[in-house]
């Protein structure tokens, strides 16, 4: 039992707790005799009088024992007078003894009445109160007895029945109530203590007291801090999903009185958890708990609830840092610092790398490292993926830094945005640009140039070089007409890339990062907060940004400005178009009398060439020849007249 027993074993308190119950029952039995008897109080037999005193004392003798019995705690916790929890007794006895149906019949003086009521009740016990009748009383404010809504009679006369949870809690028996068991997940506390970070975080929370707002995108170190929190208290703690909290306002009442006396009962806690920012019906539910329950709330969500400020305190939660996440690595991988780990590229710091790419609370550390070194970095590129491949499109990269053919200054600069990726950790941590400032740690970079002039391709290059996971952001996908919807799936976006281990790829960035509007209208507006929510994100990501652009005019300067690399990506000259031609086509495709450098005087964006090799291709096999300067050059032909160009090019090679 919990509910303020003390320390002793299990079995002796249940033995002194069925001496009490049958006392109790014992005592109810002569109470019930004496009111089906006849005549007036001062006419019943002196002895029976003498039975139902002696009776009395010895229920009330072991009520002040210690500890005292499952009634005696259920009165204390919630608070009930002595006539309601005599009320609570006589409910119970109908579940506790199979004669208390017959005994309130006779009580009542009506055979079809086997039941217990507020009549009767107020009949038998002394200092009946009228205020327990009231839906605010605590017997029917904490769902203790249930009035039966199915017999038309006055309330006094309705049937009353024990709730379950009551039933088996003055029995002895202390579980969650079912009606929320199937509702709730119990939170498992953390393996190990929680980095200095996070319990720092966790002592701050230990004083406060009632709705404490939980911030932040990472589910699982949100679990981790209230789980601590919790363990530090002596509480259970329980999670329950926002979108399991009921949408009516009756459901609302019901789910908020019973937690609010489950956690009186039991030494509890609730976690509520949702990605989205609640709704009117979701904040009333919450209220209504976070007014009611005796121990702290906790509520996890992506955003601040403003309508929830007045009732709660609100902390930001993160990941540990990336110095403790390096610490949590060395500690989980137990390899040596300068170990070259099989199957993958040797670096000098495992740990200090995967804390640099990846942003993980400590338990996926810890389960994602226990599959050994080999692959850790597979494993979690792996885990974020689900989430990504809902908002974005995964790409595999095929190609290598020998297939990209670029002018030299794009071509350095690729490689300078390569070795930053490849170094943050040392940069950042190491040397202390981290602690320096919190802003622009982010490596984000654009790319501006026509179309087919090899954007996408530098992408596939940096990602395969870099080892990450390449995703293309659907515009379609992101951008919303509705007031807000942006920037929600901008956010779920960044929010799972956050983890770590990707490369995102914004094609036509233009059309989402495009200069901010003056403010003629409430559209502007929105569509001005929509790109400032964007600039603060760009600011804060962690990890490997990449923008593609047609049109690098139409970008906000100020936009522009926070980005660490802008790659011009110009059509290819005649030197570039030639390595381009000569990488065309794959080795098994068959040529004859191919003039590459002629080709090359076609000025064609290396997407062009690719796309003409590939038709050459086909015409060939169709015809059954090689592929010829004829063949290429009719698809030459076909590919500027898809494209609206004239073809005066060819005619004069």
């Amino acid at each position: 039992m919990s509910a303020g027993v003390p320390r002793l074993s299990v079995a002796a308190w249940r033995e002194h707790n069925d001496d009490y119950l049958t006392a109790s029952l014992a005592w109810l039995r002569l109470l019930l005799a004496r009111g089906a008897g006849s005549g007036e109080p001062g006419e019943r037999t002196e002895r029976d009088e003498r039975r139902l005193g002696r009776a009395r004392e010895r229920v009330l003798s072991l009520e002040r024992s210690v500890p005292p019995p499952a009634l005696v705690l259920l009165s204390a916790a919630l608070g009930l007078t002595r006539f309601e929890q005599d009320v609570v007794l006589l409910c119970a006895a109908m579940e506790l003894d199979t004669r208390t149906g017959e005994l309130c019949a006779a009580a009542m003086g009506d055979p079809h009445q086997p039941y217990p009521c507020f009549a009767l009740a107020m009949t038998i016990f002394d200092e009946p109160e009228w205020s327990a009748l009231s839906p605010s009383g605590a017997l029917r404010a904490w769902r203790l007895v249930e009035v039966s809504p199915a017999v038309e009679a006055p309330l006094v006369l309705r049937p009353l029945r024990v709730d379950e949870r009551i039933a088996h809690f003055v029995k002895g028996l202390n579980v969650l109530d079912e009606r929320l068991a199937v509702l709730l997940h119990p939170v498992e506390s953390a393996a190990g203590p929680l980095p200095p970070s996070q319990q720092a975080a966790a002592d701050a929370m230990k004083a406060a007291t009632g709705l404490l707002q939980l911030v932040g995108n990472s589910p699982a170190s949100t679990r981790a801090l209230a789980g601590a929190v919790c363990a530090e208290l002596g509480l259970h703690l329980y999670e329950l999903p926002l979108g399991a909290l009921p949408a009516g306002a009756a459901e609302a009442r019901e789910l908020a009185a019973l937690w609010a006396r489950e956690s009186r009962l039991l030494p509890v806690a609730l976690l509520v958890t949702g990605a989205e920012e609640p709704t009117q019906g979701q904040v009333l539910a919450l209220r209504r708990l976070a007014e009611r329950a005796a121990g702290p709330l906790f509520v996890g969500l992506a955003d601040v609830c403003a309508e929830l400020a007045d009732l709660s305190s609100a902390y930001e939660i993160r990941n540990p840092t990336p110095a403790e996440q390096r610490d949590l690595w060395q500690s989980a991988l137990r390899t040596d610092p300068a170990e070259d780990v099989p199957g993958q590229r040797a670096h000098p710091d495992l740990a200090g790398r995967m804390a640099a790419e990846f942003d993980l609370d400590a338990g996926r550390i810890a389960r994602l490292a226990a599959g050994g070194a080999a692959g850790v970095r597979a494993r979690c590129r792996a885990l974020s993926r689900p989430r990504l491949d809902a908002l974005a499109q995964r790409l595999t990269p095929a190609v290598t830094w020998d297939d990209l053919v670029l002018a030299a200054e794009p071509a350095r600069q690729l490689r300078e945005l390569a070795d930053q990726a490849r170094h943050r950790r040392q940069v950042y941590d190491d040397w202390g640009w981290r602690g320096h400032t919190a802003r622009g740690l982010g490596i984000s970079a654009l790319f501006a140039g026509e179309s087919g002039t090899g954007k996408t391709m530098a992408a596939e290059v940096l990602a395969a070089d870099l080892e990450l996971d390449l995703y293309r952001v659907d515009l379609s996908g992101v951008v919303s007409k509705y007031i807000g919807e942006t920037e929600k799936n901008l956010r779920r976006l960044f929010d799972a890339a956050e983890q770590g281990g990707v490369l995102l790829l914004f094609d036509e960035a233009d059309a989402l990062f495009g200069k901010r509007t003056e403010v003629r209208d409430s559209h502007d507006r929105y569509a001005n907060i929509e790109v400032n929510y964007l600039l603060q994100r760009m600011e804060t990501y962690r990890g490997l940004a990449v923008l593609a652009t047609n049109l690098r005019a139409a970008l906000d300067p100020a936009f522009t400005r926070r980005l660490r690399f802008i790659v011009p990506f110009a059509l290819p000259a005649a030197a570039e178009r030639e390595r381009i031609w000569a990488g065309a086509f794959p080795g098994g495709v068959p040529m004859e009398g191919l003039d590459v450098p002629l080709l090359a005087r076609l000025n064609l964006s290396g997407a062009l060439i690719h796309a003409i090799a590939l038709h050459a291709s086909f015409s060939a096999a169709a015809a059954g020849t090689p592929v010829t300067m004829p063949l290429v050059l009719a698809a030459a032909r076909r590919e500027l007249r898809k494209a609206d160009r004239p073809t005066n090019e060819v005619e004069s090679l």
